[in-house]
């Protein structure tokens, strides 16, 4: 028989094969189908979960309880009013009758107090101190109370306050991470979501295929035209591909679920996706020519891991400052004017004697300063050697961070190729089951070399959309290292 000329098997054979394989050589892409599901892009997916997330949430009140941190600090600042009475009677005696208030309005620069104070000590008792004695209507007092020395430049109320104001770049920065690590995690699930589905897409088709050239040679078998021994390698292709397939299946199941955990509502309520939802079907590649130089320089500048680091030596720094200060002999300065206090019914007198003169004052003087000042000069060394291991800590971490979004770029490139080549290897090999195709129609070929060329091509197809998701996956992975968000 002439090679040329077809025998009635071979061209039944033949037409079944070009029917069942024709879906996979439209350029390797799956054919064109009107299947009823709605697409879920990504940026959808990262929008939702920005807005209604629980650790999104939940990284929002790291700023909210900063601010309060931040205004317990300001309330040393708050002023004060002390009130006190103390009256003794005995034996029909009034030993004494002691009313004292006092004002005080604390003042940033300089951690000045300003006093305001009234004094009554009722003269009529017998056995009062008389350096308490006051007029009969009160002792009105006017003055201030300072810090001398390095205490003027910084104190413990001023310390806690801009320690407070500090935190809150901490806390932003523990925001950032926290929203960038989530958004992260959730890329991953919906890129394995995408692979698991379009794996699933695949090798469906590709039973598909199988069954229904299973089928007409089965068909061919009952009708005696080949022997029933021929139709053995079409049934183990099918069972295979249905063992992927239903594996597939699963896959894309669990990935849906790992999905759905990133899904809340507005109201706070978990949801799920619909049955029909499907991820989207393309995997664009960006331009990363022009994507290094800028997320270099936002790693430098804003990448949460350094914020926290620069924090913690800017904390350290103003601690150094106050127990440096602590060093120095604690000298408080106190002053103030005082004058009768004038009854309701009369007018106050500034020409009199009592009033506000600069002879009628009251100073004091405080001074404290520990003989060896062990305890001092230790905690300033440990806060001085923390502040060191720090600085440290920060200039390795820099160089960490600039090296992680270095990697990433290279390996988002890498990946960049091996998806063009990926495609290119998939159209070679279309090719090749075209050829094959060709070869089979001559008879010089057989179902076991078009099962072959068509398997090849199904698992070059799924590793081509592995490739896609490794390197959307990847993307995420360099903004990730770089401590921004999608």
């Amino acid at each position: 028989m002439s090679r040329l000329a077809l025998t009635r098997r071979h061209l039944t054979a033949w037409l079944v094969g070009v029917i069942a394989v024709a879906p996979l050589l439209t350029n390797g892409q799956a054919p064109t189908r009107t299947i009823d599901t709605t697409m879920f892009p990504a940026q959808t997916f990262y929008e939702i979960i920005r807005q209604n997330h629980p650790i999104i949430r939940q990284a929002g009140l790291f700023g909210e309880e900063a601010r309060q941190v931040l205004m317990q600090a300001r309330g040393a600042f708050d002023p004060k009013l002390v009130t006190h009475y103390d009256r003794k009677e005995f034996g029909n005696d009034l030993y004494y009758d002691h009313w004292q208030n006092k004002l005080a309005v604390p003042i940033w620069p300089g951690g000045i107090d300003l006093n305001i104070s009234y004094d009554r000590n009722d003269p009529r008792g017998r056995y009062i101190n008389p350096e308490e004695r006051t007029p009969p209507t009160g002792l009105t007092g006017v003055g201030l109370s300072l810090p001398i020395g390095k205490t003027m430049l910084i104190d413990a109320r001023r310390n806690a306050v801009r320690q407070a104001r500090l935190a809150q770049t901490m806390a932003e920065a523990d925001r950032l991470s926290l929203v960038n690590k989530t958004l992260y995690d959730a890329a991953k699930s919906y890129w394995d979501w995408f692979l698991a589905h379009r794996q699933r897409v695949l090798l469906t088709e590709g039973f598909e295929l199988a069954n229904t050239r299973f089928v007409a040679l089965r068909t061919q078998a009952l009708l005696g035209e080949i022997a029933t021994i021929d139709t053995t390698e079409a049934l183990i292709t099918v069972q295979d591909r249905l063992v992927q397939q239903q594996q597939a299946v699963l896959d894309e199941r669990n990935a849906r679920l790992r999905v759905n955990t990133f899904l809340w509502n507005p109201e706070g309520q978990p949801t799920e996706l619909p049955e029909q939802t499907i991820p989207q079907l393309t995997s664009p590649l960006i331009p990363a020519d022009t994507l290094l130089q800028p997320l270099l320089a936002q790693a430098a500048q804003q990448h949460p891991e350094l914020l926290k680091l620069d924090t913690k030596i800017g904390q350290l720094t103003l601690e150094e400052r106050w127990r440096q200060a602590l060093v120095q002999p604690q000298i408080a300065l106190s002053a103030s004017l005082l004058s009768q206090t004038p009854s309701v019914d009369e007018r106050y007198d500034w020409s009199s004697y009592y009033a506000f003169r600069p002879q009628n004052y009251k100073v004091g003087l405080d001074v404290v300063f520990p003989l060896f000042l062990r305890k001092e000069r230790g905690k300033l060394r440990e806060v001085q050697l923390k502040n060191q291991q720090t600085a440290l800590e920060r200039q390795q971490t820099g160089r960490d961070v600039m090296n992680g979004v270095q990697s990433a770029y290279n390996q988002l490139q890498i990946l960049a190729r091996q998806v063009v080549i990926q495609q290119q290897t998939i159209q070679n090999q279309t090719i090749l089951v075209r050829g094959e195709q060709a070869k089979f129609e001559l008879g010089e070929s057989s179902l076991f070399l078009i099962n072959s060329r068509e398997s090849k091509l199904i698992d070059l197809r799924i590793k081509g959309e592995e490739l896609k998701a490794k390197y959307q996956k990847a993307v995420a992975q360099l903004y990730y290292a770089a401590g921004g968000a999608l």
